[in-house]
């Protein structure tokens, strides 16, 4: 199982709006005799690249698959009936589909006499399958929040420079995350002060994330390297404005506020466009907003070995007031790139807010 989940993992990029699933099939004396992954939206699942692998010797073998193979004929057939007709007599399952129109596998998999265990290694798949998972369960995107910041936690200097807190393989280890993710959503003062370009480069293989930016008064100039081709993109405007300007640039008009674009309401829009996770890339403020909204569901930083004393600090305003309202956060990981440490974190159960608990 494993196995499994590192095969998985493999998918990240590229099977959205689908989940990264992936399998390997034993035959009946446990030697491992197929493995495949869920390789790309709209392919075969990871369970008929497996059972393609093994072949004959599949029968009255083991699959261990991520998730609970799927029980509907969307693009591909069903995989509970895949692994029945080729004689496998045990499936054993991470994590249980919770999608209402593909779930059933199992049942349907005892039905036909196999024997079916579930639970195994849940935790490791279900982390792997974060965004495809948060996606069904919440409704929303899943957001995953990067930052690079000094030591002593300044995203820029006094005068506004910020170029380069980070290290040239931290940058390079930022284009991973957005070939891993559906979008990649930036402010629209972020995109004054640096003129992002916010495409993948350096990864052969990737799909281009959406580029989203939040531009609640449409600012944006059509000579920003957004607007340059190289990956769609979508501007996020205030309903009402004045948008003439922007002949040609996909727009989507969402409610806003004195503080900007609502963020549940752009979630929303960008998860009925098929996006299921968000690399949110923003300054200080946006980053606030998302956090304040509660829908920050892992936050990846890169520090610094820097000081600057001043400038601004990672995040802004996020509606905390006091320390008992402090977003509490698990370290999973801690990992030197280049010369930067790049630290991986969670928000605990006890901070979650409960609309985020809801499962």
């Amino acid at each position: 199982m494993r196995r499994a989940v590192e095969l998985a993992a493999r998918g990240l990029g590229s099977t959205s709006p689908n989940p990264v699933v992936g399998c390997v099939i034993t035959d009946a004396s446990g030697t491992v005799v197929g493995e495949g992954w869920h390789e790309r939206a709209g392919g075969p699942h990871a369970e008929v690249h497996a059972l393609r692998a093994a072949g004959g010797a599949a029968r009255g073998g083991t699959a261990y698959v991520t998730l609970e193979p799927c029980n509907h004929t969307g693009r591909t057939g069903p995989c509970a009936l895949a692994l029945i007709e080729a004689g496998i007599a045990r499936v054993v399952y991470a994590v249980p589909d919770p999608n209402p129109q593909a779930r059933g596998g199992a049942d349907t998999l005892r039905d036909a006499g196999i024997t079916v265990r579930a639970g195994l290694l849940a935790q490791e798949a279900e982390e792997g399958n974060a965004a495809w998972l948060t996606s069904v369960r919440l409704g929303r995107p899943y957001v995953l929040w990067k930052y690079a910041a000094t030591l002593d936690g300044r995203v820029a200097a006094a005068d506004g420079t910020s170029r380069w807190i980070s290290s040239p393989e931290a940058r390079a280890d930022v284009h991973r995350l957005r070939a891993e993710a559906d979008a990649v959503v930036v402010g629209s003062g972020t995109l004054r002060a640096d003129d992002p370009h916010l495409a993948v480069r350096g990864i052969e293989g990737a799909v281009q994330p959406l580029r989203v930016v939040l531009d609640t008064h449409a600012t944006v100039k059509p000579t920003a390297r957004v607007l340059d081709g190289a990956a769609p993109t979508l501007i996020a405007v205030a309903e009402g404005t004045d948008t003439r300007h922007l002949a040609g640039v996909e727009l989507t008009r969402l409610p806003a506020d004195e503080h900007g674009i609502c963020v549940a309401a752009l979630l929303g829009e960008l998860h009925r466009r098929g996006v299921r996770s968000v690399l949110l890339e923003g300054g200080p403020t946006l980053a606030g907003a998302f956090v304040a909204a509660g829908a920050v569901d892992k936050v990846v930083g890169y520090l610094a070995p820097v000081l600057l004393g001043a400038g601004p600090a990672a995040l802004a305003d996020a509606g905390i007031g006091t320390l008992t309202e402090a977003l509490r956060l698990r370290i999973t990981e801690t990992v030197r790139i280049g010369t930067d440490l790049r630290i991986t974190a969670v928000p605990t159960a006890s901070s979650v807010p409960t609309a985020l608990k809801e499962r």
